[in-house]
């Protein structure tokens, strides 16, 4: 068998885009909170199987923090402001990653923006990029539709939430396990 295709713990990052107060504040209500849980649960099973973080913010000053609910799931996770559209473009961020995983979980907003030009740099410098589309957003569905095409077409793996958990995972048993089913229920 082949596992190429999956959500590996021991080779996983989870980074989380831009998922901050004003541009949260734009986006459609029920869409913002279904990210919102799906981030929360991906922040919460990296904090149970000790799956390194990093959160981006673009231009914090105009556009505010990281939505506390979420930040405050992960403390020890990297926070790493920038202003350049792609988290790859910025040092600070590379620094910050964990060269020896090489999987790129891939959350936030905008989906069609940053999102997108993360991706295509991550998966150009090498690392495998697998896209939680329902932990991931655009102020308009139709960009965010065309983000998913355009990743898919580039070779980005688009999954979801609940796979990428039990994928980490791995087995249905102890209470890890257990933890991160109350989570998804």
């Amino acid at each position: 068998m082949s596992y190429a295709h999956l959500a590996i713990r021991a080779q996983s990052q989870l980074l989380v885009i831009d998922v901050q107060e004003k541009l949260a504040a734009a986006m459609e209500a029920n869409a913002m909170l279904s990210l919102v849980r799906n981030c929360s649960i991906l922040l919460q099973a990296a904090q149970l199987l000790e799956i390194p973080v990093t959160y981006t913010e673009q231009y914090p000053q105009g556009l505010g923090s990281t939505l506390h609910n979420l930040s405050k799931l992960t403390p020890d996770a990297a926070h790493i402001e920038k202003v350049a559209f792609s988290a790859q473009a910025v040092p600070e961020f590379r620094q910050s990653l964990d060269v020896a995983r090489q999987q790129i979980i891939l959350t936030g907003m905008e989906a069609h923006i940053c999102v997108l030009q993360t991706a295509l740099d991550m998966q150009q410098q090498g690392y495998q990029v697998i896209l939680a589309e329902d932990a991931v957003l655009s102020r308009n569905p139709l960009n965010k539709d065309n983000a998913i095409h355009r990743l898919r077409q580039a070779g980005i793996m688009v999954s979801n939430t609940e796979s990428i958990v039990f994928e980490w995972l791995g087995v249905a048993e102890g209470e890890t396990f257990k933890a991160i089913s109350r989570l998804v229920r």
